[in-house]
């Protein structure tokens, strides 16, 4: 057997192979490759899409979470300005409650002052007139019993004019 029979038919055989396999490649590149390549294209386009969704997504999320976490912040610092603000009001309702009752304290013992010191003037007074009463009865009858004689009513006359004369 001779060795070129037989690469005769293997290279029309080749031949025919790659005829076929062009055919086939020209016939697929028509029908087949067009729909493969569109459905692989829409397929990285929907990828692409989805990608591009969840960057949007999370972004969107970091934006929430900034607005949740400034709304918190917010929330916080106008708590916190209301709760200074009644502490303020306590304060400024317990010195004024304070005050007051200072201011009501004072009238209190300012009355309670001109009170006793009216009722100590009314009993000296009274103390005053009733020494006096009692001074004037005591001079009364000292006087009875001693202007009873007459001689000595001239002699007390001639006294007291004595010591009028002095002053």
């Amino acid at each position: 057997m001779d060795p070129m029979a037989l690469v005769t038919p293997a290279i029309g055989l080749m031949f025919w192979t790659c005829v076929v396999f062009i055919l086939l490649l020209l016939l697929l590149k028509k029908f087949a490759w067009k729909p493969i390549l569109n459905a692989v294209d829409e397929r990285n386009e929907s990828i692409d899409n989805a990608l591009k969704a969840a960057d949007k997504a999370r972004s969107e999320m970091a934006n929430l979470t900034a607005d949740n976490e400034r709304i918190l912040a917010e929330a916080r610092a106008e708590r916190d300005s209301l709760l200074k603000e009644a502490r303020d009001m306590k304060k400024s309702i317990v010195n004024e409650a304070k005050e007051q009752a200072n201011t009501e304290a004072d009238k209190i013992l300012t009355s309670a002052k001109e009170q006793i010191t009216n009722e100590k003037m009314k009993a000296i007074t009274e103390l005053k007139n009733t020494v006096a009463d009692l001074s004037i009865d005591m001079a009364t009858m000292v006087l009875k019993s001693e202007l009873k004689d007459a001689d000595k009513q001239k002699q007390l006359v001639s006294k007291a004019l004595k010591e009028a004369e002095l002053n």
